[in-house]
């Protein structure tokens, strides 16, 4: 798991109203993290429900405060136009603090392109970063790895995943402990003359980087395997991976469940295991990884699930800190400043 320096505390900007469950579920969340993690958190939204929502949780703490913002970005607004006119926003006010200085890092279940748009608009990119990219945690048959573009990038170029890579090494390094972790890239096979021009464009790129460990292509089937700890790709791949993942793993949970509880001799044998497989369940509850950083920007940003329950938002903000605490945006700025090729537009 994630973990902490808690030598100081933070101020988490926490989007109130964006996403499925909110604001009831995104305040539980923060009230969790607040009462665990100890840090402040502002959540931005509406702030007589966001007050209403406290008041029913039984919250009388002094680590939550409340930034009232009248607008909603819907799932259904176009990310851009979202983003220019509906400055009061909760996600918009919340990018703006984020960029004013006002919090360290911000927290997101809402319209994930008004959110990249608008990070990338307002809180802007690391210098020599060409591109953002969405990286989620996934779990694995040992531990976890991160799929890298998850979702931010459907047009990308051989230059923008290598930089990619770079990010998410330094990403799985320092946050999860990861020495060298193995940098792969998605292909249909694991010859290097396999793939479509953007993969044998990227592979020759990745495989002469003395900045990764690049161990070659890898095909779908060995992803859940642990067949890498960073998986590179560009987001129309990562995202149908993505959700392709979710979805199965949601499936065959929902399926061992139903087994279990069909007749009266499978609720025993249940009972007798339920220990066993429901820590075997948990390693694979992608919700136990909290959300996907926006990677390469100049600020820490965290776009969680659209249907994100209570866990997933505690343990997105679990995230931000770690990956705030370990430096990770100075290491990439250090790492790509002796690329220039890879910083021109």
């Amino acid at each position: 798991m994630l973990a902490i320096d808690r030598n100081e505390n933070m101020n988490i900007i926490v989007d109130a109203m964006g996403g499925d469950n909110a604001p009831e579920e995104i305040v539980k969340g923060c009230i969790m993290a607040a009462n665990d993690f100890g840090e402040i958190i502002t959540l931005v939204g509406k702030k007589d429900i966001i007050s209403e929502h406290l008041k029913k949780a039984g919250y009388n703490g002094d680590r939550i405060k409340i930034q009232n913002a009248e607008e909603v970005i819907s799932g259904d607004d176009e990310p851009t136009t979202a983003i220019r006119q509906k400055k009061d926003s909760s996600l918009r006010v919340g990018l703006d603090m984020l960029h004013k200085g006002q919090g360290d890092v911000m927290v997101s279940a809402g319209n994930t392109g008004a959110l990249i748009t608008g990070a990338t608009l307002i809180v802007k990119r690391i210098k020599g970063v060409r591109r953002v990219a969405l990286a989620p945690l996934m779990p694995a048959e040992t531990g976890c790895f991160l799929l890298v573009d998850g979702g931010a990038n459907v047009e990308s170029s051989a230059a923008f995943l290598k930089q990619f890579a770079i990010m998410g090494s330094i990403y799985m390094e320092n946050c999860l402990g990861i020495k060298k972790p193995r940098v792969a890239i998605v292909n249909v096979g694991l010859e290097e003359e396999k793939g479509n021009q953007l993969v044998k464009e990227t592979f020759p790129l990745l495989k002469a980087c003395d900045d990764i460990n690049f161990i070659g292509s890898i095909e779908a089937r060995e992803i859940p395997r642990s067949g890498a700890d960073v998986i590179v790709c560009d987001a129309f791949v990562g995202n149908v991976i993505l959700k392709l993942y979710e979805g199965l793993a949601g499936t065959i949970i929902s399926k061992i469940k139903g087994a279990f509880y069909s007749n009266l001799k499978s609720k025993i044998g249940a009972m007798l295991v339920k220990d066993s497989i429901k820590s075997t369940l948990k390693t694979m509850d992608a919700s136990e990884y909290g959300g996907a950083p926006l990677i390469g920007l100049n600020g820490l940003v965290v776009k969680t699930h659209g249907s994100a329950k209570a866990k997933e938002v505690k343990n997105s903000i679990l995230q931000c800190v770690t990956f705030s605490k370990s430096n990770i945006n100075e290491q990439i700025v250090e790492s790509l400043s002796h690329m220039p090729e890879l910083t021109e537009e």
